[in-house]
């Protein structure tokens, strides 16, 4: 759990131009403290001990407008900026180094049973205001719009817009192989912070 703290918070440093040091991410980024919670939550959730789960999700809730599930799934590097009103559900997936902003909901569509939130893939940004429902994928580093509803998968390298959301931009393959080493470098960079 600690690893993931520490990588957590070098990642804000490296995408909050307002962060200016780990001490002040950790003690006041309301990020940070929602996922500690969820954290302590989805083991208990896994242990099969809901209902203490669920209270201290409820508690993460009342304490940072973050509400998290405890049994979503999520990655390293998750970063609520702001994070007020941010609802992430049971069955959501978030991979890793996501930026969410604030009033985003990865929710369900109604009383379906199994997989009813979404799978949200790598290096994924989405913008304030904009809902991701239903049991759908969303790729590696996409882009979701500010204010957007996301209700069909979006394809990896995308940007998504509008209500419903529509792609408006796909990224060429010789573009892919560019950001892909780009990426591994970034990754390698993250390793040797974290070593």
């Amino acid at each position: 759990m600690l690893n993931n703290l520490r990588y957590d918070l070098r990642n804000i440093l490296n995408n909050d131009p307002a962060a200016k040091s780990e001490v002040e991410v950790l003690l006041l980024y309301p990020s940070v403290h929602a996922l500690i919670l969820y954290r302590i939550a989805h083991k208990l959730y896994n242990k099969k001990l809901f209902f203490v789960a669920r209270l201290i999700s409820q508690l993460g809730r009342f304490l940072t407008g973050i509400e998290i599930h405890p049994g979503a799934k999520i990655g390293r590097g998750l970063f609520i900026d702001h994070g007020m009103g941010v609802v992430i559900g049971e069955t959501a997936e978030v991979g890793d180094n996501v930026t969410i902003y604030h009033g985003v909901t990865l929710g369900g569509t109604g009383k379906e049973k199994g997989k009813r939130h979404p799978t949200i893939g790598d290096n994924v940004i989405i913008g304030s205001g904009a809902k991701v429902l239903g049991p759908i994928y969303i790729g590696n580093n996409v882009k979701i719009g500010a204010n957007s509803v996301v209700l069909k998968d979006v394809p990896s390298y995308a940007t998504a817009v509008g209500i419903p959301a529509r792609i408006i931009e796909k990224i060429s393959s010789k573009t892919i192989i560019e950001i892909k080493d780009y990426m591994g470098r970034k990754k390698a960079i993250y390793n040797d912070m974290i070593i």
